[in-house]
């Protein structure tokens, strides 16, 4: 009996996704002789009647598709299955019609590829149905617990990476402060690796505390060392941390890096500007770890369901692909670590955390 699979991509998009889809839909078809049904929009096409839902041809899969950023299928961050967003501003549960959807399919297994919330959310959703699930990470904020990467992080440093290199000539040529925000979310790991990698002076992350003051004084000195410029990257959720707690993440500007160039020209009298990356870090050609760790995800994912497992999320750990139930994913969030290798390893190099270590 031939088995049918779906896919489907939820939350917000990033490098890589493609290449999963096209790993997972390939291994289907050549491991298993299995067809692989594409869910469109991530759970939103499940409430069109018919689903909105295609059948994914593997041999128009080409190679050049691993390279495309963003989904073919869709995607969705919005559009929570238990409390919908209706026209008149209500909340409605509609997790009973997008599984109505889901059983027309007369699919075998589901594999979705989320962060934690879409994973979670899709778990809750299949719970009464039975049906075996596989959720691959994927999250430029890499915060998905029990994996050490996620798909879309490696391309999303990469960009940071890059912009951090092209900013410290432009800072160097006017003698300027040079404020990069990145995303994450509630992690700092973007912001942490890009400096280390572009050589950032100063890092603001949300796992840090941080002072205005220490950033300053260590600006001050790299201006007593003869440097004229500066490269600071700090992440979005950083936040005012030497104010009060409760206005952590509240910053009073546009933006936390708007904010904070507009505190570091009152502080040191030097010119400062911000760039807020936004979403340039979502969509770009994803780097070659992204698609390698999208083609060996899409396998193993495939793979699980055909041991009959489900309830799993894949991941990499200690240059392996490994799988874990998703009870110990979800609900869980994994930040930096202030005393892990990126950390010690930016202070020895001499970046500033703005601390008092």
């Amino acid at each position: 009996m031939t088995k049918r699979i779906g896919i489907l991509t939820s939350g917000g998009d990033c490098a890589g996704l493609n290449a999963t889809i096209r790993a997972a839909a390939r291994r289907a078809h050549l491991g298993y002789g299995w067809t692989t049904v594409g869910l469109r929009y991530g759970t939103l096409g499940l409430l069109q009647r018919p689903v909105d839902a295609i059948i994914i041809d593997p041999n128009r899969l080409e190679p050049s598709l691993a390279r495309q950023g963003g989904t073919f299928l869709g995607s969705t961050n919005r559009g929570d299955p238990f409390a919908f967003p209706m026209p008149d501003g209500s909340r409605k549960d509609r997790s009973g019609e997008m599984l109505e959807g889901l059983r027309s399919l007369e699919l075998d297994g589901l594999i979705g590829v989320g962060g934690d919330g879409s994973l979670d959310i899709l778990r809750r959703l299949l719970a009464p149905s039975g049906l075996p699930f596989i959720g691959i990470p994927k999250t430029i904020d890499n915060d998905v617990t029990n994996t050490e990467r996620a798909v879309g992080y490696s391309t999303a440093v990469a960009i940071a990476t890059e912009a951090l290199d092209r900013l410290q000539p432009t800072g160097a040529s006017h003698e300027r402060v040079m404020v990069l925000e990145v995303m994450g979310r509630d992690a700092g790991h973007i912001a942490i690796a890009a400096a280390i990698a572009g050589g950032a002076d100063v890092a603001l992350i949300p796992e840090v505390r941080w002072h205005l003051d220490r950033v300053v004084a260590h600006i001050a000195q790299l201006r007593a060392g003869g440097r004229t410029s500066a490269l600071v990257i700090v992440a979005e959720a950083a936040g005012q941390s030497d104010e009060a707690p409760d206005v952590r993440g509240e910053a009073p500007g546009p933006s936390i890096g708007e904010s904070l160039a507009l505190r570091l020209m009152k502080a040191t009298g030097a010119e400062a500007r911000a760039t807020v990356l936004g979403h340039v870090q979502r969509g770009a050609m994803p780097t070659a770890e992204d698609r390698l760790l999208a083609a060996a995800f899409g396998v193993r994912a495939v793979d699980l369901l055909a041991e009959g497992k489900g309830d799993r999320m894949v991941g990499w750990w200690n240059r392996q692909v490994i799988d874990v139930p998703l009870e110990k994913v979800v609900g869980r969030s994994r930040t930096v670590d202030e005393r892990g290798a990126l950390v010690r390893t930016a202070r020895a190099l001499g970046i500033c955390l703005g601390d008092a270590v």
